[in-house]
């Protein structure tokens, strides 16, 4: 029986390993589309910003900071901590790291209106994050990826140069935020016409490719299911208990509580997803874990978006 027991443990521990070498397979022509796909994305949630939305976040800018601070300091370093707790293998742990290092995700702003928060502030942290985001991410996931052993053996056999990523998130993400931003800002109506269109439709035909990838490789997909599941599950509850946690330690308003929550817990799996396609050719562990962070962080949105919606804020709160 023993024996029995110890043989299980074993092919565990070996099947579990062999997702540091899975590769899930995604042509180059699929890429593409897919870079394309979040930049529409992008561009289409640029639509709806102004740069006269950053002149009014300025003028009280203790949320729009706080919340920065939860999405690029706070969420990577108590993903560290998980990691040095679980000790989960090496491209686990380094999706793990991608996903807190990638700004929030792009369907915040929808949730954070279903939560009656602040969503003039969430799409103020969706801007300035994509911006931080440029350097951030590369920056965040080389410098917490290399503190822990497993994944720092990883990062210095595929050697990704930090300017490198820096160029392809600024495609993804900055240059279609700007472009957004100018066509709002010379041509508003045009914007708003285009905006409610192009949101609904780019974000449909991005989250259809990433299925189509997952069902071209769903034999993968399928096995290593359970080894990825809970990890994503306690790392996206850690993510909006840190947001809650930092918003109301420093006593924001419940409407800036509801949104840096959820601008913490809704992250840019998509963005993480290209990445790990770019520099990492699909590695197992790293994929598993962003795409099921992409399909998690909805479903536990929504529910807190439910929660939320049907609680009335107070009197003094909807005065603000």
């Amino acid at each position: 029986m023993n024996r029995w027991t110890t043989d299980l443990k074993l092919l565990e521990i070996l099947s579990e390993n062999l997702l540091d070498t899975v590769h899930i397979n995604f042509d180059a022509g699929a890429q593409w589309v897919l870079n394309i796909a979040l930049a529409l994305v992008m561009f289409s949630i640029a639509l709806h910003i102004s740069p006269l939305d950053f002149k009014e976040i300025l003028k009280k800018p203790k949320s729009i900071l706080v919340g920065l601070l939860s999405q690029f300091l706070l969420l990577p370093a108590v993903t560290y901590f998980m990691v040095i707790l679980i000790e989960p293998i090496a491209s686990m742990a380094l999706g793990m790291f991608m996903v807190a290092a990638c700004p929030g995700g792009n369907v915040s702003n929808f949730i954070t209106h279903l939560a009656k928060g602040n969503t003039a502030l969430s799409i103020s942290l969706t801007a300035f994050a994509t911006l931080f985001a440029v350097v951030f991410t590369p920056l965040n996931l080389q410098f917490w990826g290399a503190l822990y052993g497993p994944s720092d053996l990883i990062l210095r056999e595929i050697a990704i140069s930090p300017l490198q990523m820096i160029k392809v998130v600024s495609l993804l993400l900055l240059f279609p935020l700007v472009m957004g931003m100018a066509v709002n800002h010379y041509w508003p109506k045009l914007a708003q016409k285009m905006g409610r269109l192009l949101k609904v439709i780019s974000l449909l035909f991005f989250v259809s490719l990433i299925f189509l990838a997952f069902y071209n490789n769903r034999d993968i997909f399928m096995e290593y299911v359970w080894y990825v599941f809970w990890i994503v599950v306690l790392h996206n509850l850690l993510a909006f208990t840190t947001g809650f946690s930092i918003a109301k330690g420093f006593k924001l308003p419940e409407r800036d509580v509801r949104s840096i929550t959820i601008e913490t817990g809704i992250q840019n799996s998509g963005l993480g997803l290209l990445l790990i396609f770019t520099f990492f050719e699909g590695l197992g562990g790293m994929a598993l874990v962003a795409a099921f962070w992409g399909i998690w962080h909805l479903v536990t949105g929504l529910l807190l978006a439910g929660f939320w919606g049907y609680r009335p804020l107070k009197k003094e709160e909807l005065a603000r």
